[in-house]
């Protein structure tokens, strides 16, 4: 078990009475839960799980899981005002066998007299402390849930086996092997049906994880009869790590040994849901609450794998954005499919922050429903953001910053008092953006370069920015800025309308500011941006511009 801790929950009326009408997901999670608990009894914890299967580097989905669990059971706590304990349970299936090698491995061939042994038995293709492939990525999910100051314990599979934790369940599952199979042969095709077994025994010759039918079952014995690899048939007992379950079965027989009250899964197991439930039930145990999310894609609209190494990895996320952007993101809309690949985190950067400025000032109710409340467990931050995470962006495309001392003296300027010190946040943030900036957005910056009518438009911009005090705030900038597309038909929108009752500015407009003077299609409030980089930097930007410097 980690160090990690709950933290305390506001248990005042008026949060106890919203969050009985709370309509944000993890509540509506939770009340179900309450009603199972009410069934059940709560005289023993509440058990929260999540699966984790190490056959490749954990990825943000993995970390998704955990931290939308840990909204539910947040949820729960507040619902039963925090008085029925609860445990989370990071479970880690590295006992499967690995039946193909991940492309994200240093060196394939190193791994390939291994295949089909349990991932906790595969040599670390890594090097470092932890002697085996499973193990490396045991301790890669751990670290950062460790970061996160998740509360959690972690479970390893091939522990539980080998320990004795499982044989009971085993030796059920022994005694319950027809009617185990009565669950599952109806799910396979013929061919599968002749060879199926819900034991996979370990090869005690060749340490492999075998697929092969079950020549006898013993309950009474406890053991399996098979045929290895060398065509001998060998006679194992089920418990103490020398078979395990296939993952069908596992999931059911799991849920009841450990009696499993919440676990959420993908959309891809959800055809499979009612068998998982079936075998628990058949194991003499009750299913536990379900929650089945969407998938996440990568950048090709393809599903993020493990083995494929596509998508973010959790590492990658963090390299460009704090973790509470990524918390966000996994809050928001979990039953709808969604991009995740790195031109996601601007947008899910300024959201989190826009979210976490509002919630002091909103009531109990809406509190509940500000995804900040799931995401800080209900220990709420106090930060002030003055600058958006997209403005940090164009800052250091305008003014080329290869350091956090350059943004620095632009950001204090614009907003007198802030420095790296008296907001270590914001100074967190400036670092972020220089790195995403090098990497996503400085490769792909192409400067237009200006037809007539735009030469005309940015030299009466410069000749109105010229007009303006120094000091001049955004809205004041950002009306001098309209006013100079105001009068041309080219960024006039006619369903807009303008101060004088004439067609409204296009956002046309503000698109060719940014590809003539950033080398971008979009930003944020160009007004806003002005008034941060100054209005002498940006007259200069459009000289440069109008010289054909830019780029």
């Amino acid at each position: 078990m980690n160090e990690n801790s709950l933290t305390p929950l506001d248990l005042s009326p008026e949060f106890l009475e919203a969050a009985q009408a709370s309509k944000a997901w993890p509540f509506e999670e939770a009340r179900k839960l309450v009603k199972r608990i009410e069934k059940r009894g709560s005289d023993k914890p509440v058990l929260f799980e999540t699966g984790y299967g190490p056959s490749g580097l954990p990825h943000i989905g993995t970390f998704g899981e955990v931290a939308r669990t840990t909204m539910v059971r947040t949820a729960f706590r507040l619902l039963t005002e925090d008085k029925i304990p609860t445990r989370l349970l990071c479970f880690s299936d590295d006992m499967d066998g690995m039946r193909k090698i991940p492309d994200s491995v240093p060196d394939k061939s190193f791994l390939e007299p291994h295949l089909h042994k349990p991932l906790s038995a595969v040599p670390n293709p890594f090097g470092g402390d932890y002697d085996s492939f499973g193990a490396h990525n045991n301790a890669m999910l751990r670290r950062f849930l460790d970061t996160f100051k998740f509360d959690y314990e972690f479970a390893s599979a091939t522990e539980y086996y080998k320990s004795g934790r499982f044989d009971e369940i085993l030796l059920r599952a022994a005694e319950k092997f027809d009617a185990i199979m009565q669950v599952m042969l109806p799910t396979l095709g013929e061919e599968r049906q002749a060879t199926y077994s819900p034991f996979l025994p370990i090869s005690p010759k060749t340490g492999r994880v075998l697929y092969v039918p079950m020549k006898d079952v013993n309950a009474k014995e406890g053991t399996v009869t098979f045929t290895d690899e060398d065509g001998e048939d060998i006679t194992l007992p089920v418990t103490g790590g020398n078979v395990k379950l296939q993952w069908k079965p596992d999931f059911g027989a799991r849920w009841a040994a450990l009696g499993v009250d919440f676990e959420m899964f993908g959309k891809d197991h959800g055809p499979n849901m009612g068998v998982y439930d079936r075998i628990c039930q058949v194991m003499g145990g009750i299913p536990p609450e379900h929650f089945v999310y969407e998938l996440f894609l990568d950048d090709k609209g393809e599903k993020i794998s493990k083995s494929k190494g596509n998508g973010l990895t959790i590492d990658e996320w963090l390299t460009y954005a704090p973790t509470e952007s990524l918390a966000l993101y996994m809050f928001q809309k979990p039953k709808s499919a969604k991009k995740l690949y790195f031109d996601v985190i601007p947008k899910a950067v300024d959201e989190y922050y826009t979210f976490l400025q509002k919630y002091a000032d909103m009531p109990a109710m809406q509190k509940l429903g500000n995804p900040v409340w799931h995401i800080h467990s209900g220990n709420i931050p106090n930060v002030e953001m003055p600058v958006p995470f997209a403005m940090l962006l164009n800052l250091v495309s305008a003014s080329n910053a290869v350091n956090k001392d350059v943004l620095w003296a632009f950001i204090s300027r614009y907003a007198p008092g802030e420095t790296a010190e008296t907001n270590p946040e914001l100074d967190r943030l400036v670092g972020y953006a220089i790195r995403y900036f090098e990497d996503f957005v400085k490769p792909t910056k192409s400067f237009k370069t200006p037809d007539e009518v735009e030469r005309q438009a940015l030299a009466d911009l410069d000749g109105r920015l010229a007009a303006l005090p120094a000091d001049a705030d955004g809205a004041v900038i950002q009306d001098a800025i309209l006013d100079v597309a105001r009068s041309i038909e080219r960024y006039q929108d006619t369903k807009k309308k303008g101060p004088d009752g004439g067609p409204g500015v296009s956002v046309v407009w503000f698109s060719s500011l940014y590809q003539l003077l950033l080398g971008q299609e979009r930003g944020p409030r160009f007004g806003s941006f002005v008034a941060l980089y100054g209005i002498d930097e940006t007259r200069a930007l459009i000289a440069k511009c109008l010289e054909g410097k830019l780029g």
